[in-house]
């Protein structure tokens, strides 16, 4: 009974993961570009540093009282678009971090009804990429009303070739990869990511990686495509965690909590 039941989550999951890949290009927007030069992003890492700790776990509330200064970055990066001149990991670590901030946004902008999920945001039937919380076009860059899904899907996905990106953007929820501490910086952006992985992958609220078997976040089964067109799922898994799965080795999802990755 549990197999069947078990054969049952696998085949609605893998049927959710097809339908985003069908549909991610309706999230699809043309970039959005201005004469801007390269933005600095030390306003929203002053408040990462602040409000979100080693473990990625969010003081909402700390960001509720210094909004203003969330505001500022927001305004920011909604005043410059990247530029053609930019390099690629300037435009990529540009949008990761517009992704999170605008989330911590969203989030913010809803405490008042005392949510404790993202997904509790907006209507309570949701139509999947229809009236989620990720299709509110509350964002406005370079004068293009945009929402979370255009960002994900319609600009990162589509125009940059890096799976990793998942280890970096953050849903604001407990099963998300971590909201890191610091900014995305071009220079290092490399090494974010690679760490990332590994803060991601070591996590066994998230994965659980043994030499039989390989417990992944859903995150591989919902982005396998991203993730397969670089190499295999396990040798995502074997790259960053510090147990190695054997060839071979027992695949499967654990399920994703969606509770807020903070307080408020």
């Amino acid at each position: 009974m549990n197999n069947n039941k078990n054969d049952i989550k696998m085949k609605i999951t893998s049927l959710l993961s097809i339908i985003l890949l069908t549909v991610s290009s309706c999230f699809a927007v043309n970039a959005p570009t201005s004469n801007a030069e390269p933005i600095s992003h030390e306003i929203w890492n002053g408040l990462l540093k602040k409000y979100v700790d080693a473990k990625g776990f969010v003081n909402y509330g700390g960001f509720k009282k210094d909004q203003a200064e969330l505001k500022k970055y927001l305004t920011l990066v909604e005043n410059n678009a990247p530029g053609d001149k930019w390099s690629k990991d300037e435009k990529l670590a540009y949008w990761i971090n517009a992704y999170n901030a605008f989330t911590i946004q969203l989030i913010l902008d809803n405490l008042d009804n005392k949510i404790k999920s993202i997904k509790d945001i907006g209507s309570k039937v949701k139509i999947p990429f229809v009236n989620t919380p990720w299709d509110v076009k509350f964002i406005n860059i370079g004068g293009k009303k945009m929402d979370l899904n255009n960002i994900e899907h319609g600009i990162i996905r589509k125009d940059f070739d890096e799976p990793r990106i998942h280890f970096a953007l953050v849903c604001a929820a407990k099963s998300c990869p971590p909201l890191r501490n610091e900014a995305y910086i071009a220079s290092k952006l490399n090494q974010q990511l690679d760490d990332q992985g590994v803060d991601f992958l070591n996590d066994s609220s998230k994965n659980q990686v043994s030499a039989d078997e390989a417990k992944l976040s859903n995150i591989f089964n919902w982005y396998g495509g991203d993730f397969k067109d670089k190499m295999p799922v396990i040798d995502w898994a074997n790259k960053y965690a510090k147990v190695k799965a054997n060839k071979g080795a027992k695949i499967s999802y654990m399920t994703y909590n969606w509770d807020l990755n903070g307080k408020y």
